[in-house]
């Protein structure tokens, strides 16, 4: 009679599997799925791991293997993704949040020298910067902007799980269609040149393709942003951008050239020159 499986037993095989298919960090991937199967806690693994496993727990869990091996990304199995504090639903319509963003929203946070009372997040994709910032400014009127009909539809309903229904979703290109003026203007926009789609992992391709790519040199949208935000933004208001490798110097001098100052780059965890924050006028 065959042994039946051990949570062990699987966490190893599904391991095994995932390095055989370039899946990077493999075991981290399978504990999560096969928790994600389980309806656990991925922490809940470690004190489980001689339960046997029945064959109805089983063959949800190969699905998710098998799409994973395939390149599917993790968060997309999983429909959601932790941001902020909160667990954001994630799927195809929108960028999959990378950690880079949570530490712009720490920045914003950092650098608000004065109450936020208007912001608005260009390029909101899945809302998550957007809503993670209208929990951290309760009184701030939120707008959020995309280009994308299906990235809003997926903001709103994340704006609905976290009960933040005060931020304002607008279809739209960057700027335009919009009114007023805001305190911060903050964006995380595609700024991967189309020249570098081969150097790509699988995952990232599965993003959509309006969500990555901006153009020849990848900084032509966040270039149209500087251009469009004076119109938009308060004497001594924020602009946050999270930028790519080798855009901060030609976007600091852009910015030199269109009246902002205390123009500061920052690197993210990895070292890398990430973001781009300044104030106007």
């Amino acid at each position: 009679m065959k042994t039946a499986s051990t949570v062990l037993d699987v966490v190893q095989s599904t391991t095994a599997y995932f390095k055989k298919h370039d899946v990077e960090h493999p075991r981290l991937n399978a504990e999560h799925l096969l928790a994600h199967s389980l309806g656990c806690k991925r922490l809940e693994l470690y004190l489980q791991f001689e339960r046997a496993l029945h064959e109805s727990e089983l063959a949800p869990l190969r699905e998710l293997v098998r799409r994973r091996g395939q390149g599917e990304p993790l968060q997309h199995l999983l429909g959601t993704i932790e941001f902020c504090g909160h667990a954001f639903l994630c799927d195809k319509r929108a960028l999959v949040p990378r950690p880079e963003t949570e530490q712009l929203v720490e920045l914003v946070m950092v650098n608000s020298q004065s109450p936020i009372a208007n912001l608005i997040d260009v390029g909101t994709g899945s809302g998550v910067i957007a809503l993670s910032l209208a929990a951290r400014f309760p009184d701030a009127q939120v707008t959020a902007t995309d280009i994308s009909a299906d990235a809003l539809a997926l903001a709103q309903e994340n704006a609905v799980r976290v009960g933040l229904d005060r931020v304002q979703f607008r279809q739209t290109d960057l700027l335009a269609d919009v009114d007023g003026q805001f305190d911060l203007i903050v964006a995380n926009l595609p700024y991967i040149a189309t020249s570098e789609r081969a150097s790509l992992s699988r995952e990232v391709l599965r993003d959509p393709e309006i969500a990555l790519f901006a153009g020849e040199k990848g900084d032509e949208l966040m270039r149209a942003l500087v251009e469009a935000a004076p119109n938009y933004i308060r004497p001594g208001g924020l602009l946050a951008l999270e930028i790519g490798g080798g855009h901060g110097d030609s976007l600091s001098g852009l910015l030199s050239l269109k009246n902002y100052h205390d123009i500061s780059l920052k690197k993210d965890y990895a070292g890398v020159t990430r973001f781009l924050l300044a104030r106007y006028g």
